[in-house]
């Protein structure tokens, strides 16, 4: 993101420009500069960086805790949990190698559920204490736009309030995409989404995920380890369609061998949960056939996210949305209503918390005066199962389609001598670059730390890196990171270890 500034900014924090802005009238004094709805990643870093730059900021959140579905009952709880399983997995697989030996190893689930609600209530506690810091203003309730200039809120606490502000912000977030083939109940613990896959209190026997995108590996990676036979199905030919497409057949190659069963171009007609407590779980092929009934102890339906846009007056101010909801802003995050913009989930583009908190920081920049921008070219995308896969710019899908003809650069971790060292070797680096400049284009890892390795990548390309700069970039050994640089050396030249 870059910061350039175009025009004096709209606040200063003088005695003078607070005199001139707020002392016309009682009700401009009562005025917020941005009121934001919605305290998700995308709405609380907006929420921060306009109290920083001198505004006066409410932040309205139904939830009662901030952080939105990321901290609460996404990114955060769903690490947590991934962490702990590796843990117990590499314990009883690994440790031996490392001279460790124990008795009666046990995973107590009810153990790793609170470990990861402390991590949840100490993040989403911390961003309180930050409102507290930078005087931001929080308000428990739904808020809904009842003008160009106010929210209505419907307050936690029962009752209502009307919040007056020159700009709105609206962050609100997407929500799970319903299957009605298959009917979510959380309460129920059979058929759940990604929220109550993070409440499972009992290590399931067998357990379905419904779709192979990143949300349902990573839940079905946790359940794995601990012991569930775990079944994708999958509607496409692949899991994880946006992946580069040799990165996805190599990701699901590893899933297999970590006990995963795929049922790919496969759709499900219906779901029964019997009166034992079992869920039949009805499939077809995707072009149509035969239908199989296949027997499950709990099913994750993982189908995608949908923007959260009904019921919050868009309609009745003219703000229009997209076929499937996505507010329509211009490129300054601006909505028909110039008063009125919009970040993140809510709006076109990948729904990734990090590419919601960028856009908050440069609406909030634009609304400054200063030239807050968002690189979309290079927004990263992690999946943390293990070895992680992550990924930056083009497929060479993507590059083929355009016609763009490019080398190809690629390093195994099986010849990296950190990973050999410390047994962690499966994967590769795989670095795409243009064939005329060098211009790096795309970086695919599947690896290690391989979403901490792609920061180095997101950083080269943001700044037009070429394959050699990297490689010619002295890198520590022993190191994963130095995957990364043979990988670039790959892609111009030559590596020395492969």
């Amino acid at each position: 993101m870059f910061l350039a500034r175009t025009s004096k900014p709209l606040l200063r924090t003088s005695a003078a420009t607070t005199a001139r802005l707020f002392n016309s009238s009682r009700i401009l004094q009562e005025q917020y500069d941005v009121a934001v709805v919605g305290g998700g990643p995308g709405g609380y870093v907006a929420a921060i960086k306009a109290a920083q730059l001198g505004m006066k900021v409410t932040c309205i959140e139904s939830r009662g805790t901030l952080g939105g579905t990321c901290l609460n009952v996404g990114c955060i709880p769903s690490k947590a949990l991934l962490n702990s399983s590796h843990m117990y997995e590499h314990a009883k697989k690994d440790f031996k190698n490392h001279g460790i030996t124990m008795d009666n190893l046990q995973m107590d689930v009810s153990g790793m559920l609170k470990q990861k609600d402390a991590a949840v209530k100490g993040l989403t506690g911390g961003i309180e204490g930050l409102f507290k810091k930078w005087k931001v203003n929080y308000v428990k309730g739904f808020g809904k736009l009842s003008g160009p200039n106010s929210v209505s809120v419907d307050l936690n606490a029962g009752g209502s309030e009307t919040i007056e502000a020159k700009n709105i912000i609206l962050a609100v977030g997407s929500e799970v995409t319903p299957l009605p083939t298959a009917v979510v109940d959380n309460d129920g613990g059979k058929i759940v989404d990604s929220t109550g896959a993070l409440q499972i209190s009992k290590v399931p026997e067998s357990l379905v995920v419904i779709g192979g995108g990143v949300i349902g590996l990573e839940m079905g990676s946790v359940w794995a380890r601990l012991g569930s036979k775990v079944t994708v199905v999958e509607f496409l030919d692949s899991i994880t369609p946006t992946l580069d497409k040799e990165i996805a057949k190599n990701f699901q190659k590893i899933l297999k061998k970590q006990g995963f069963d795929f049922k790919l171009k496969t759709k499900v007609t219906n779901t029964v949960v019997r009166a034992d407590g079992k869920v039949d779980v009805s499939l077809e092929p995707a072009a149509g056939g035969d239908t199989t009934v296949f027997e499950a102890d709990v099913v994750l339906v993982s189908t995608g996210r949908r923007p959260f846009t009904s019921n919050i007056g868009l309609e009745e101010l003219g703000i229009g949305t997209d076929r499937i909801g996505r507010i329509e802003v211009n490129d300054h995050f601006q909505t028909a209503v110039p008063s009125v913009y919009a970040i993140g989930d809510a709006i076109d583009g990948p729904m990734l918390a990090h590419k919601a908190e960028e856009e908050g920081i440069a609406c909030v920049e634009n609304l400054a005066g200063f030239s807050g921008h968002v690189n979309y070219d290079v927004i990263p995308g992690v999946v943390y199962t293990h070895p992680e896969v992550a990924n930056v710019g083009l497929t060479e899908e993507q590059l083929k389609e355009q016609g763009v003809a490019y080398n190809k650069g690629v390093f195994p971790f099986m010849a990296n001598s950190r990973a050999r060292t410390v047994g962690d070797s499966e994967g590769t680096v795989k670095i795409l670059a243009d064939k005329e400049t060098d211009k790096i284009l795309g970086i695919h890892i599947i690896g290690p730390n391989a979403g901490e390795m792609v920061a180095e990548g997101v950083l080269a390309m943001e700044y037009g890196a070429s394959s050699e700069d990297v490689a010619r970039t002295c890198h520590a050994h022993p190191t994963m990171s130095e995957a990364f640089k043979e990988a670039c050396m790959d892609a111009y030249d030559k590596p020395i270890h492969f």
